[in-house]
């Protein structure tokens, strides 16, 4: 455990990883760190729990034993959670759970049975609606904004040849990569160039030999950028990409920290440490949350960017930082609009500027 200004053993606030570390750079570690310095800076106690493996019951004993240590409040990064939560929401009620990533869907699905293709089928117990209880508040993202800002971004860099790599189509990667056409399609369109887009999804959240090869095809046709969203499927287009020949767009957090044998053009981010911060703000403060997951973007808070690119790290050159202000001022304006309309197509997001190049454009490898 990491422990500060503790008494007695009792750690006030605690963080619960879902099957990472720590120093994965990513989920674990942004909201790991960001706890960690608000506990500092308000001289509160804290203590972070890595679970045995990656199953709810790993996570729900973690929880419980933070609870058992002292714990008023515990942080929970990534959709993983869901199970957790409604194993312990309504047994631990003086209890408050702040939840990253977890949409309502994901919660909700716990209360069902489902069938052997995973539809959902009858309710565990008839008298257990699903529902989230007020001491909940879970924080999920506009991804579809941070794929805009992204696509939009790498095409007035002057890239023309995109892919974009989902993990698993489930909606928060359809939307990443829904709002990443739109971007590419938009900026395509102001600056009349023509663009080839590559996409697809990996069937699973990390890389392999065959969606390498499938990368590898794609480098092979002329794709020089591709997004890859979804986990550890980026190590695919690492493995793809070296030696020059194909760039990053990275997802989550900013992977140019992580990744070093390929040029990381920038990353599509989620503000995991704002969000973070808030919500334990809001502890501190007034639960107002309670009971609701909310889904926060470049319209919640015009002083926070809950979805955005980091300017630090970028490799961009022509894409310039007043240029992306700009974009996310007519974004927060209304002038620009993104769907997240997880129901069409990829395809249905092109326009007369971009080509679908893939034979399988919007499918899964496996």
């Amino acid at each position: 455990f990491l422990f500060l200004g503790c008494k007695e053993n009792t750690y006030e606030i605690a963080m619960v990883t879902d099957y990472g570390d720590i120093t994965d750079q990513s989920f674990n570690q942004t909201t790991y760190e960001t706890a960690k310095k608000y506990a500092e800076d308000n001289n509160k106690s804290f203590a972070y729990y890595k679970p045995v493996n990656d199953s709810t019951d790993a996570r729900v004993e973690k929880i419980e034993e933070s609870i058992s240590k002292g714990a008023k409040v515990v942080v929970m990064p990534g959709f993983a959670f869901a199970g957790a939560i409604v194993a312990v929401q309504d047994q631990y009620k003086d209890v408050k759970f702040i939840a990253l990533d977890v949409s309502e869907y994901d919660i909700e699905d716990q209360f069902y049975n489902h069938d052997a293709n995973g539809a959902r089928t009858t309710l565990k117990d008839e008298n257990n609606k699903p529902h989230v209880s007020s001491n909940v508040t879970s924080i999920v993202f506009q991804e579809e904004e941070s794929g805009y800002l992204a696509g939009y971004a790498a095409v007035k860099e002057g890239e023309t040849k995109l892919g974009f790599l989902g993990g698993m189509a489930v909606p928060a990667v359809q939307r990443f990569g829904y709002g990443y056409i739109q971007g590419i399609a938009a900026a395509a369109k102001e600056m009349n160039v023509k663009v080839d887009l590559w996409y697809v999804y990996g069937g699973q959240f990390s890389g392999d030999a065959t969606i390498t090869t499938a990368m590898e095809t794609w480098v092979k046709n002329g794709c020089q950028t591709v997004f890859a969203c979804g986990g550890g499927i980026y190590t695919s287009v690492i493995d793809a990409g070296k030696g020059g020949k194909c760039k990053l767009i990275g997802v989550d957090t900013d992977q140019s920290k992580v990744v070093k044998d390929i040029e990381v053009l920038t990353s599509a981010m989620k503000g995991l440490a704002d969000a973070t911060k808030s919500c334990l703000d809001d502890f501190y403060g007034e639960w107002k949350n309670g009971g609701k997951v909310l889904t926060w973007g470049l319209k919640t808070d015009a002083t926070k960017e809950y979805v955005g690119l980091p300017r630090e790290t970028w490799t961009m050159k022509n894409f310039t930082t007043a240029n992306y202000d700009s974009v996310i001022k007519d974004i927060r304006d209304g002038k620009i609009t993104i769907s997240s309309d997880t129901t069409k197509a990829p395809k249905d997001f092109l326009n007369e500027n971009v080509t679908a190049k893939n034979d399988n454009f919007g499918a899964s490898i496996k």
